[in-house]
C-alpha cells in the first residue's frame, strides 16, 4: 500500500467542486454498539448497530469566485444534497465515496492576524457508497 499526500483530494458539495477553496477535510464514520452481554459471561459481549457519520470541510474565504464556499453553502444549510470525496484525487482506479449529506452548519473565522476561514458541517444521512472510478 503506498503513502497518499492529501493535497490531491476532492470534495464535491452539491455537484460543486470546493477543492480548490478547502485545505482540511474530515470524513468521519461510525457505528452504533449494543450490549448484548448476558448471565454467565465474564466480559461484555456487543452487537453492531446502525452507521453514522460526518463530514468538516474546512478552507480559506474568497468571496471574488462565483461558485465560492459562501455561495455554494449558504443555500444549502440545512437541505439535504449530495457530497463526493475523492480521497486520492480523480483518476482510474481511485476509490470514491458518495453520500447524502444534511448541511448542518457553516461558519467564517475572521482573526486578527491571520486570513479569513470557513467551515461546513455536514451530517451523514443514510449509507456510504464507495465505488472505484473508471
Amino acid at each position: 500500500m503506498s503513502k497518499i499526500h492529501g493535497r490531491v483530494s476532492e470534495i464535491e458539495l452539491d455537484g460543486n467542486d470546493l477543492s480548490a477553496y478547502s485545505n482540511s477535510i474530515e470524513f468521519s464514520r461510525s457505528a452504533d454498539s449494543h450490549d448484548v452481554t448476558t448471565f454467565g459471561n465474564d466480559a461484555h459481549v456487543y452487537a453492531g448497530g446502525l452507521t453514522d457519520g460526518t463530514v468538516t470541510i474546512e478552507g480559506i474565504y474568497d468571496d471574488t469566485a462565483p461558485g465560492g464556499p459562501a455561495a455554494v453553502i449558504e443555500p444549502l444549510i440545512g437541505k439535504s444534497t449530495t457530497l463526493v470525496y475523492r480521497p486520492e484525487g480523480t483518476g482510474s482506479g481511485k476509490p470514491e465515496h458518495s453520500v447524502e449529506v444534511v448541511v448542518t452548519d457553516f461558519s467564517v473565522s475572521a482573526p486578527v492576524a491571520d486570513m479569513v476561514t470557513w467551515s461546513v458541517e455536514c451530517q451523514m444521512s443514510g449509507s456510504v457508497t464507495t465505488t472505484t472510478q473508471s
